[in-house]
């Protein structure tokens, strides 16, 4: 483990620090717990988060456990390298509340893991991937930006004539998102692009939070 006197990997500002210490006073028992920051996937071009309260003697083997003034923190092994130079600040926008500002960002594998990496590695520079961009900005997402939308080629297989689109924003989660990706994206695609045999959708839609139709339960 990280010795507490090496800590670099997050810091706080005292405002973020007090409010720590204020929520950790409410605990039973607070003087046993420690600060756990998590990466637990991404958002958008991000990473996501998962701040809590837990025993210090629970941290596994591998974390990172430092001290920033009155707090313990523990970064899992996993979310180290993600988190290192990160800060936790307070923003009173919004009602006030705490922001991780992060220096790293995601890797494309990261943010796109439905495409095979040596596919994200060929870029969309093609021949294909380059017609298939044309068309995503001027027909498809003029079309589809009425609803908040967006489509983007995230890669091109252009051996197999597959193209890889993410869908964003209104689509994301979109209970209607199959029907547009088959009947809209796909068709216009297809129209420019005869070599295309497949379009496959990347998008985690399980992560949409502002989906213009709403799923049914």
């Amino acid at each position: 483990m990280t010795s507490i006197d090496t800590f670099d990997v997050l810091t706080m500002t005292d405002e973020a620090r007090n409010v720590v210490i204020d929520a950790m006073s409410g605990e039973t028992p607070s003087d046993t717990l420690a600060l756990w920051v998590e990466v637990t996937g991404t958002r958008g071009a991000g990473y996501a988060y998962d701040l809590y309260f837990s025993e210090l003697n629970l941290a596994p083997e591998g974390a990172a456990i430092g001290r920033d003034g009155d707090v313990t923190i523990v970064i899992p092994a996993a979310s180290v390298d993600r988190l290192r130079g990160s800060r936790l600040e307070f923003a009173n926008e919004g009602g006030g509340g705490l922001v991780l500002v992060n220096p790293n960002s995601p890797t494309l594998e990261e943010t796109n893991p439905g495409v095979p990496a040596d596919i994200l590695a060929l870029g969309i520079e093609g021949t294909l991937g380059s017609i298939a961009v044309v068309v995503l900005e001027e027909q498809v997402n003029p079309s589809i930006a009425q609803h908040g939308g967006r489509a983007d080629l995230i890669a091109m297989d252009e051996e197999s004539g597959t193209a890889y689109v993410k869908l964003s924003g209104g689509c994301q989660g979109c209970s209607m998102s199959r029907m547009t990706l088959t009947q809209g994206i796909e068709t216009m695609l297809r129209e420019a692009i005869p070599e295309l045999t497949k379009v496959l959708d990347v998008t985690d839609h399980a992560s949409g939070d502002n989906p213009f139709y709403t799923s049914e339960q």
